[in-house]
Order: C-alpha cells, then sequence, then structure tokens
C-alpha cells in the first residue's frame, strides 16, 4: 500500500446542491467558458455514525473531514488521507476511525478493494458501499470553481451544482449572484443517504 503525500492544503469552502434543474442559475453558469469535462465511476462508504467524506476514486481511498460550517450554512472541506490498495493496518485503523466504527483488523492485513469491502463494509449494518457515476463540467466564476454534474447514484439519476473556493464571502456571493441562495445547501454524503434510504 502507499499512502500518498498531500502536500500543501488549501482548505476550501463548498456550497452545493441536488435536484433536476437549476433554472436561470444554470444558463447563468452556462454563460461562462466550460473548462473541463471529466467523467468518473466512484464508490462511497457511508456509515450512520459520521458524514465525513469517504470515497474511492481513481484506485485511491480518499478521506476528507468536514472542519467547520459558517453562519451562511458553507462547508470547509480538508483531506487529511489519500492511500492506494491494498490497505495496511495503519490505512484501515485511519479509515474506521474516521466513520467512528470498530473491527478487530488483526496483524499485517493487506487488503485489496474487494477485500475491504466484503470484509469490513458488508457485514456491518452501520455501513454501506454505494456506487456512483459522475460527469461533471466546470467553470471559473470570479476565481470560484463552479460546477455542474450529472449523476447516477445506486442507478438513480439526479444533478448538482457546487460553489468552491477559500474565501467563504466569494462563495456566498456567487451563490447570491446565481439566485441559488436560500436552497438547501447539501453535501454528498447527506445527499447519498436520503438517496439510498440509509
Amino acid at each position: 500500500m502507499t499512502k500518498i503525500e498531500l502536500g500543501t492544503i488549501i482548505p476550501r469552502w463548498e456550497w452545493r446542491t441536488f435536484g433536476e434543474d437549476f433554472g436561470k442559475a444554470e444558463d447563468a453558469i452556462k454563460a461562462h467558458e466550460c473548462t473541463r469535462v471529466l467523467e468518473s465511476s466512484e464508490i462511497y462508504f457511508l456509515s450512520r455514525n459520521s458524514d465525513q467524506n469517504l470515497k474511492i476514486r481513481d484506485d485511491l481511498i480518499d478521506i476528507k473531514n468536514l472542519k467547520e460550517v459558517n453562519g451562511d450554512s458553507l462547508e470547509q472541506w480538508v483531506p487529511i488521507m489519500k492511500a492506494s490498495f491494498p490497505l495496511g493496518n495503519e490505512e484501515i485503523s485511519e479509515v474506521l476511525a474516521n466513520i467512528k466504527v470498530s473491527h478487530d483488523v488483526g496483524e499485517n492485513v493487506s487488503l485489496n478493494l474487494e477485500k475491504f469491502i466484503s470484509e469490513i463494509i458488508d457485514p456491518n449494518p452501520d455501513l454501506k458501499a454505494v456506487g456512483i457515476f459522475k460527469k461533471r463540467f466546470g467553470y471559473i466564476i470570479k476565481e470560484a470553481v463552479v460546477e455542474l454534474a450529472d449523476l447516477t447514484i445506486d442507478g438513480e439519476s439526479i444533478r448538482t451544482t457546487a460553489v468552491e473556493h477559500a474565501d467563504p464571502e466569494l462563495v456566498i456571493s456567487i451563490v447570491k449572484e446565481l439566485g441559488l441562495y436560500g436552497q438547501e445547501n447539501v453535501n454528498y454524503i447527506q445527499a447519498m443517504k436520503r438517496i439510498v434510504n440509509f
């Protein structure tokens, strides 16, 4: 297993919501140049005991922790770990600590993704692995990253839009300019728990 050095981290504030159509806000976003289109198939691990963001993308396990929620309900997420499979004792213990479940890992353990799911996730009723396909369209508005994405979560189609930047005042000002202020700010973990009734 290889634990990946994260380097310098600049925490970003995020506003995100889910729905089928974002109306005039979507038109306003699309008036800007689309700077990237990304497709990915990912696995999120949901825990009844935690809303931390734990997922598999590009064959890497990725953990982000919610550090703070401000007065505008913006969320500040901080990456804390990326590691490749197979996972050893140290990585598995860190994963379990973040999703707040106990499991007797044993000694000198080495788990590939399939065994990690079958031996740790599936047997625990407080955990659930959920597959998601994302097609993300990225835009830059006043230096903030703005995203529109088409999603398939556990077979159900839904869409999301988000605004991200290190400056929370910039994020909320763009949310207001787009006419999205007042809609519920919902992160991926919360949305997925609702969709799969977990």
